[in-house]
């Protein structure tokens, strides 16, 4: 047995580590690290600079003597040894209005099967606020080719309806009414709510703040497209130069 085969089947004793446990953290099958212990194989040099990086370990010590237990020790006891016990990370999961369900939301919004039946997403966003993410269903926040498209995702945080008079000044918002879910722009005017579109050619929508049912403010977008990367006057150069090059190649 080499001293890479004895010092790797110490380590897993010191650390309570089954065979397959080590295995798992470095990608390795159960089979081969038997191998290794045994001395009948010998690792590649990326798996050794692996065990060794984990464990604080010098690969020359790793591979040219014989580790004590209380040099073993003395390593990092910090370390994350098993791969049961690897810290999972929690997700905000959030109740999503599909587009089939947005049309019956306005009627079930405070029904808690219905909000319990709704599909969920699972995103990386603060998980100790009330959020819900709304399908967009229409052109309304559209300007030209930007702004919420139909089928985008908007994910909105529950505002308290004794504490909208803090907003209303232009915040995108999701306004549940009495027939229908808007994702506007929202202004207090008095007792008033505008809701205002992006969209030059819509109209806005006045009514009373009595009307609102529930109001979300829009704090996170999905997209269903990938949005413009990089410079726009650099882009339309390039798109002139292409053209100029097709130009003369033609010539």
């Amino acid at each position: 047995m080499s001293f890479f085969g004895r010092n790797i089947k110490k380590i897993r004793g010191v650390k309570g580590l089954s065979q397959k446990s080590f295995a798992e953290l470095f990608d390795l099958k159960r089979a081969t690290l038997g191998a290794y212990e045994e001395g009948r194989s010998e690792p590649k040099i990326d798996t050794i600079i692996k065990i060794a990086n984990y464990f604080s370990i010098s690969i020359d010590s790793l591979l040219t003597s014989d580790l004590t237990v209380n040099e073993l020790l003395r390593f990092k006891e910090d370390l994350i040894l098993s791969v049961d016990n690897l810290e999972k990370e929690t997700l905000a999961v959030i109740p999503y209005v599909s587009e089939q369900k947005i049309t019956k939301y306005s009627k079930h919004y405070n029904n808690a099967k219905f909000i319990e039946d709704l599909p969920k997403l699972s995103l990386p966003v603060e998980e100790d606020k009330k959020l819900r993410a709304f399908t967009v269903t229409n052109l309304e926040m559209t300007d030209h080719d930007k702004g919420l498209y139909p089928k985008d995702v908007i994910i909105g945080e529950y505002i308290e309806l004794d504490e909208i008079d803090s907003y209303g000044n232009g915040e995108v918002v999701i306004a549940v009414l009495e027939d229908e879910v808007i994702v506007r722009k929202i202004y207090f005017i008095s007792d008033q709510v505008v809701l205002k579109a992006e969209h030059k050619n819509i109209e806005e929508k006045i009514f009373s703040k009595s009307v609102l049912k529930e109001l979300w403010l829009a704090k996170y977008s999905f997209i269903r497209r990938l949005p413009e990367v990089g410079d726009e006057v650099e882009n339309k150069l390039l798109f002139l130069e292409k053209e100029l090059l097709k130009l003369k190649n033609r010539s």
